[in-house]
């Protein structure tokens, strides 16, 4: 598809500096990009790079300005690109496929699809499943009895989906994910481990994203809830009767134990973990492998573990790289001090 700098313009509402005519082909970073392309600068740091790109025309935020290239000024430029990202280069990941169901799929008793629902190979459907309106489902996905698909959700192969579990609209699910696995529950009697039964659901609201090789457990009773708009990375364990709130960010390798529960605009960074039954206040930050032991109150921004304020940690962390010196000072500061009172012993 070939756009104009003007059309690009009017799409992401921004202005255009330079030749509105410009026919732009295809995106790219800007390191990469080449005559056609068009990038985009969100961070002050890659301004110097505007100069050499090879880009026909950069996004930029206002205040930016360069003589090098034609640009498109609009006051969320990162966001911009994604939306021209979708139309020149199909670039959110959403499947291209016309609707159409696969004739190795296997669909249960009293299964409700949607229109324009496409089911690739080896899909199997239990019974009493309802699956919204342009629905696209991958091959070899699993989806229990009684769950529900809401409408433009887009399910990669591999995906497993347990009974009873309702997923929103638009969201997305990578490969290697489980939505509805048991919750981890044990009642240990005489030394045995004796299984609970998890018999609560799993919702999953709208405008969800959840990365590949995710476990989201079910309410042991109850239910486990990601809620609208929240996005989760790779490799994220999310425990039984968790709730997460709305717009939540959620990096790869995190670990929520059960019953916690995280606010509204949330943001776990990479390795972290919360302890169950704790509360996250909203748009609380929980940095990179920090243990969070209590809970929180809103706006907090933790480091560490156990997790403390992030400017407290800072500090901790600054003297115990001076630790080694520490010690060696304070190893010459007792030797002073004996041979203090060895010289005062032989006063006596």
């Amino acid at each position: 598809m070939l756009m104009s700098l003007k059309e690009i313009a009017e799409l992401v509402d921004g202005q255009v500096i330079g030749d509105e005519n410009i026919t732009i082909t295809g995106v790219a970073g800007i390191k990469e990009a080449t005559k056609g392309d068009i990038t985009f600068v969100a961070n002050p740091r890659y301004a110097s790079l505007m100069s050499t790109t090879r880009a026909s025309a950069i996004i930029v935020g206002s205040g930016v300005e360069n003589n090098h290239r034609p640009l498109v000024k609009t006051d969320e430029p990162y966001l911009a690109f994604t939306k021209v990202m979708n139309i020149l280069a199909n670039g959110n990941g959403e499947a291209v496929s016309s609707p159409s169901i696969h004739p190795t799929v296997i669909l249960g008793k009293n299964v409700e699809l949607g229109s324009n629902v496409s089911l690739h190979p080896y899909v199997i459907i239990e019974d009493d499943v309802q699956i919204g309106d342009n629905v696209t489902i991958y091959p070899h996905v699993y989806i229990g009895r009684k769950s529900r698909i809401g409408d433009e959700t887009l399910i990669y192969p591999h995906v497993i989906i347990r009974e009873k579990i309702i997923i929103g609209k638009r969201v997305i699910i990578h490969s290697g994910t489980v939505v509805g696995s048991d919750g981890f529950g044990f009642a240990p009697v005489k030394g045995i481990h004796h299984k609970v039964p998890q018999i609560g659901t799993v919702i999953v609201e709208d405008d969800v994203e959840i990365g590949a090789n995710v476990a989201v457990d079910r309410g042991t009773i109850g239910k486990t809830v990601i809620g609208k708009g929240t996005k989760v990375d790779n490799l994220v364990q999310i425990a039984h009767n968790v709730v997460i709130g709305e717009n939540s960010i959620i990096v790869a390798q995190v670990g929520i134990s059960g019953s916690a529960t995280l606010g509204k605009g949330v943001t776990m960074a990479g390795q972290s973990g919360v302890v169950g039954h704790l509360s996250i206040g909203d748009n609380t930050i929980v940095a990179a492998r920090a243990g969070v032991t209590k809970s929180l109150p809103p706006n907090s921004f933790v480091s560490g573990f156990p997790a403390k304020p992030h400017e407290k940690e800072k500090r901790i962390k600054a003297c115990l790289h001076k630790l080694p010196e520490l010690c060696k000072t304070l190893s010459q500061l007792l030797k002073k001090v004996a041979n203090l009172e060895e010289k005062l012993n032989n006063i006596k």
